[in-house]
């Protein structure tokens, strides 16, 4: 009788479905690669010519590339804050709103009702490693990680002077101890998990999680990398205007102060310059640690997932920043790689952030916590074809709302009394650049999509009522 290849059980476990004998074959490693303010369009092998993204290229050479990965939005201007609750949760925007970012009389530690995907591994037996980015308080990472490296507790900081604190085995991680890196904050966080893979006890997997801070500005890229950027040669957006036609609630937001009014093609080309230039840097240490990974021998057992937490507008729609629900802002590059799963594929399926904790619990035998909205993705990375959502809903703060199909983007706005809506065909205008909401034709696409974006609010915990004069500001 045939004995199948200890990578053949790989490949059965992660696409087919099947249980591993027991004792035939070690549980499958995990390797989180997570950026910082990184839209969906900034990787050279997806379409990109203007960026040099060689890592990232080839891990999208590697598996699958999610092209329609979203986040679910923000209920605070640091989108990041919810982003990352919903990605260790698998819990919606409400939900970690409630849970996590509100304000509460209870401690961090039991702010979240159910597990992150890190503590659930760490459960079933998996050495738990981070480092890097943690903005969700230091109880829920104690809770999540056995082992770690620098670790900042916090939204943002200058690249050059990071601060830090050491992993806690006990969980207590005082503002006394906090010291300030030395070296640019990319190469601190990949050293960290360098260090880790070549040193760590091989008795069981691991999951090594990397939350880089760049490219969040400041954008000060060491000099070869910023070089490499000419603002005179790159292309300015197709959706680039001075200012936004509106006011969408959030014009004047810290991320919008990051260049003058209005905005001129110049600067946000210095802009543009400047940001592809951290996001190479990032994929230079990105690919230190992938280097390292193969060097362990491990990475015919290890899933790859890189993702970013949020995407940013920089010069589209007059706007800078990302607390808007345009798809500048709120699609993010998700790509999986790892035993059996196809390479070289791209999806279309629309998901969420919040879906890849689940899937990494799925590829583990896992099962996921609840409450939990967030689905496993396994079924798209064995089938190309499927379709695990026909919509996603967005939301931002109290005074933005919007949901998108395969090929119709809905946003309404509620501002000091002011609805807008627009209507965006994203087949014809993916850039979103033309307004179809006031056409008499498009009337039946507004109302159906204003319904369905009412009844999946709803469904997801939003308390507002889209048709009321006033929207529910969070935590109120």
């Amino acid at each position: 009788m045939h004995q199948p290849t200890r990578r053949q059980l790989l490949q059965s476990l992660a696409l087919g479905g099947l249980a591993l004998p027991a004792g035939a074959a070690t549980k499958p490693n995990f390797l989180f690669l997570f950026t910082d303010d990184q839209r969906f369009n900034t990787l050279n092998a997806l379409g990109n010519p203007e960026v040099h993204t060689p890592n990232m290229d080839r891990l999208v050479r590697r598996g699958v590339a999610f092209t329609h990965s979203c986040i679910m939005g923000g209920t605070v201007g640091a989108v990041c804050m919810p982003s990352r609750a919903m990605l260790m949760t698998g819990q919606t925007l409400f939900q970690v709103h409630d849970n996590l970012i509100a304000p509460a009389a209870a401690p961090p530690s039991a702010r979240i009702p159910n597990s992150t995907f890190p503590e659930l591994l760490r459960k079933a037996g998996y050495d738990t490693f981070g480092t890097g980015k943690w903005h969700n308080g230091p109880a829920l990472y104690a809770r999540s990680f056995s082992h770690g490296g620098p670790i900042f507790f916090g939204g943002m900081s200058n690249h050059d002077k990071v601060p830090l604190n050491d992993f806690d085995p006990t969980g207590i991680y005082a503002k006394a101890n906090i010291h300030i890196g030395k070296g640019f904050s990319s190469e601190i966080f990949s050293n960290s998990a360098i260090r880790f893979l070549k040193e760590r006890k091989k008795e069981k997997p691991f999951l090594t999680y990397v939350a880089y801070t760049a490219p969040h500005d400041p954008r000060m890229a060491p000099p070869r990398f910023a070089a490499m950027y000419s603002p005179d040669k790159v292309t300015l957006p197709s959706n680039f205007l001075p200012q936004h036609p509106f006011d969408n609630g959030e014009l004047r937001v810290r991320d919008e102060m990051l260049a003058p009014f209005p905005r001129t093609p110049e600067v946000v080309r210095t802009h543009i310059a400047a940001y592809y230039a951290m996001i190479s840097e990032v994929d230079f240490e990105i690919g230190r640690v992938l280097d390292t990974l193969e060097q362990t021998g491990e990475a015919d057992n290890t899933y790859i997932i890189f993702a970013a937490d949020n995407g940013l507008a920089v010069g589209q729609h007059g706007l800078m920043g990302k607390q808007n629900l345009y798809d500048h802002s709120i699609r993010v590059p998700l790509i999986i790689s790892g035993p059996g799963i196809p390479q070289g594929r791209t999806s279309d399926s629309l998901c969420y952030l919040m879906d890849v904790g689940p899937t990494i619990l799925d590829l583990a035998g896992i099962k996921s916590p609840s409450p939990a909205t967030g689905l496993s993705l396994r079924p798209v990375l064995r089938d190309q074809k499927a379709k695990l959502r026909n919509e996603v809903i967005f939301a931002y703060r109290h005074f933005q709302r919007g949901i998108r199909t395969d090929r119709w983007k809905l946003i309404e706005y509620n501002v000091k009394g002011r609805k807008t809506t627009q209507l965006f065909d994203l087949a014809k205008d993916p850039a979103e650049r033309n307004n179809l909401a006031a056409r008499p034709v498009h009337t039946n696409k507004v109302r159906s999509l204003h319904a369905l974006l009412q009844k999946r609010m709803t469904e997801y915990g939003d308390r507002t009522q889209l048709d009321s004069d006033t929207w529910p500001v969070f935590g109120k």
